[in-house]
């Protein structure tokens, strides 16, 4: 168990709630290790809470396919396959090309300026070196393009992807080799976009998740 792994109390939400979220941002963020056992009373002492919400917390996160429950073992992280991975990634790979397609007809000009400065912002988030910025930062672009589709459906349905999506593209932004290729996909999704050159644009998408895909099993293989 990681030692900066604590509660931030919110008083807008019931504490199962916090518990929850504080659980699933230390898994998606590696904090909590794939195959990690997670044992109720330590991870209750260690929060400072009692077991019931951990339970409940435990229940939700098995049903996410964040956790996984052994039997005579108990509840553990669950495991990155390469199955697992390459379905998240599959789907989100014909989600990515249909949002920048779209985005392509009907981005607002607000949008567009903001996805210029989520360009520069995760450029300037990789320069600092620090990974948790950088996932941030390639989520807050990701969201703009989604938003920038005005498809509730297809919104909805990134959304439901996120969490498991998060923790692939954790893994793969840990590499640091990666970062400079990541900068220039996401200036070239971004100008394709602003010339309304749907083929590059979707090009772009996918290879923006092949390329992830790529790099995450030869980490898994090594």
């Amino acid at each position: 168990m990681q030692d900066n792994l604590q509660v931030k109390m919110d008083e807008f939400l019931p504490l199962r709630d916090v518990v929850f979220n504080t659980l699933r941002q230390a898994i998606l963020t590696g904090e909590l290790k794939p195959g990690e056992r997670l044992m109720e009373i330590h991870l209750a002492d260690r929060l400072g809470v009692s077991r019931t919400p951990i339970r409940e917390a435990i229940r939700k996160l098995e049903l996410e396919g964040l956790v996984t429950m052994i039997p005579r073992r108990g509840a553990e992280v669950a495991q990155i396959t390469e199955k697992s991975m390459i379905d998240v990634l599959e789907i989100r790979r014909a989600l990515d090309a249909l949002c920048v397609e779209l985005a392509c007809d009907r981005i607002t000009d607000e949008e567009m300026e903001r996805l210029k400065g989520a360009c520069d912002d995760f450029e300037n988030a990789v320069k600092t070196g620090d990974v948790k910025k950088i996932a941030q930062a390639d989520v807050a672009l990701h969201d703009i393009l989604v938003q920038a589709t005005g498809n509730q459906r297809l919104i909805q349905m990134v959304n439901n992807l996120s969490e498991q999506m998060y923790r692939y593209r954790f893994e793969y932004i840990k590499d640091f080799h990666q970062h400079e290729r990541l900068v220039e996909e996401h200036r070239i999704i971004y100008e394709s976009i602003l010339n309304k050159d749907k083929e590059t644009a979707t090009q772009a998408a996918k290879m923006h998740i092949d390329n992830q895909e790529k790099a995450i099993i030869q980490q898994m293989r090594k």
